[in-house]
């Protein structure tokens, strides 16, 4: 199983960027990994996904916005984020799905390893 560290988060001006990182301790090469958040008061949401081959996923509000993007050779997952708007504000994870238990999802209950998270705030 591995471990995950997220950082980057911080609070940020409408139209701002922030770049999340999450550092990943194992066999990263085995796992699909995404992002998720979760907002005060509302449900864990799906953010984006890649799979262990490198191909990404976005949910529809940050597709053209966000940029997912792995480094196995680092043992790193990126989550680079352009034009903030104050409903991107939320906390992130980092979350991992071995490979052996199927394809990459958003789904976050399929996930079984998760980070602390890391708090963005988007906000004039």
């Amino acid at each position: 199983q591995v471990q995950l560290v997220e950082s980057g988060g911080g609070f940020v001006q409408p139209g701002g960027s922030l770049t999340l990182s999450c550092k990943v301790t194992g066999a990263i090469s085995t796992y699909h990994l995404g992002w998720f958040r979760q907002a005060p008061g509302k449900e864990r949401e799906a953010v984006s996904a890649i799979s262990f081959e490198g191909r990404s996923y976005y949910v529809d509000s940050v597709k053209g916005r966000f940029t997912i993007s792995r480094d196995n050779a680092n043992n790193m997952v990126t989550l680079q984020m352009n034009s903030l708007k104050p409903e991107d504000t939320a906390v992130y994870y980092c979350a991992a799905r071995a490979r052996v238990l199927g394809q990459c999802t958003l789904w976050s209950w399929s996930y079984i390893s998760w980070g602390q998270g890391t708090q963005v705030t988007v906000s004039s």
